[in-house]
């Protein structure tokens, strides 16, 4: 045991929510010295983290971790949830990360904010188990929202937490935890949101385009597919196209100005077009047409759009597709 001050150190997986706000407050009201980590990737950020980080003056760690999740996501060992969610193997993933973290800094044991029975795939006990096995870390990890009803762990055994001091919730209701909250006065904690992109339809869709017509994947890829429109022109060649101003200056401060090509039309209002990739000239004009469809041009009079490559500046006279006519080509 690291004496740090004499005191037991625990490393917290945080959400920013609740549970993991709760979760911490237990330890620490034992004597406990916690810090919170929290990982980001384009799929979920660790603003909600941040900000409960400030609030309740827990220090905190901020890793990115897209690298190594991609390769998890890819080919999750236990497969995805409804859509591209991987939750189990996410957990372990985090916990494995976490657990390097616990040995470089020398703490005592890891922790986290899970509720047993509360979430009906990650957090049933065999899932609990599961995570524990494959994230390498499975003497040093305690619940304590639900540690009384788990098998005890290393760390209550060896006196570094009283297991008295630890709670025994389970189940899906919310009414323990947020009377807890008021009867310690924790009133500022966000909604209980999933917050994580990969449990969403649309995005998930993209995300297996994504996958399945590119091989290596950029962050600026990942974030693009929260925009726009997309539309898949062939198997090379994609096309994100704005709906909005959000979405073109979202689009545009996402691109990578050393390959990505945008459209825009001249003398028209008109949205940004993103063309991703290498694309022939013919694929540029197909797109130029879409382009210059989501504009209130007529339907026959040719419209002037420029395409703005990494190397010079091209312009095309094109006749609008209408959106209706590409319908079948969109992702999601």
């Amino acid at each position: 045991m690291n004496h740090h001050e004499n005191k037991v150190r625990a490393l917290g997986l945080c959400s920013g929510g609740l549970d993991s706000i709760l979760a911490a407050v237990v330890l620490r009201n034992q004597g406990i010295a916690v810090e919170w980590i929290t990982f980001e990737t384009p799929f979920f950020s660790a603003e909600k983290a941040r900000r409960a980080s400030e609030r309740f003056h827990i220090p905190l760690i901020v890793e990115n971790i897209t690298r190594p999740y991609l390769e998890m996501l890819r080919d999750p060992p236990c497969g995805y949830g409804q859509h591209m969610n991987p939750c189990m193997d996410c957990h372990a993933l985090m916990f494995r990360l976490a657990g390097r973290v616990l040995e470089d800094r020398g703490m005592d044991f890891l922790f986290s904010g899970e509720v047993l029975g509360q979430r009906p795939m990650s957090q049933t006990r065999s899932s609990l188990r599961y995570v524990e096995k494959h994230s390498g870390c499975r003497q040093v990890i305690v619940r304590p929202l639900s540690a009384r009803l788990l098998e005890e762990t290393l760390p209550e055994k060896n006196g570094l937490v009283n297991r008295g001091l630890l709670l025994g919730l389970s189940g899906r209701s919310r009414k323990p935890q947020i009377s807890m909250a008021r009867a310690w006065g924790i009133v500022d904690y966000p909604a209980p949101a999933g917050g994580c992109l990969l449990t969403e339809k649309v995005y998930s869709l993209r995300l297996k385009d994504l996958f399945d017509h590119r091989t290596d994947c950029t962050e600026n890829a990942l974030h693009l597919l929260k925009y726009g429109r997309h539309i898949r022109l062939s198997a090379d060649v994609k096309i994100i196209v704005g709906r909005t101003l959000q979405d073109n200056t979202a689009i545009l401060s996402h691109r990578d100005p050393l390959q990505d090509m945008v459209l825009k039309t001249v003398n028209i209002p008109g949205p940004v077009v993103l063309i991703p990739s290498e694309a022939g000239n013919d694929d540029i004009r197909l797109a130029a047409s879409i382009c210059a469809g989501y504009t209130k041009a007529l339907d026959d009079v040719p419209v002037a759009v420029d395409a703005v490559s990494p190397e010079d500046v091209s312009s095309f006279q094109v006749i609008p597709i209408r959106p209706e006519s590409v319908q079948s080509m969109l992702i999601g």
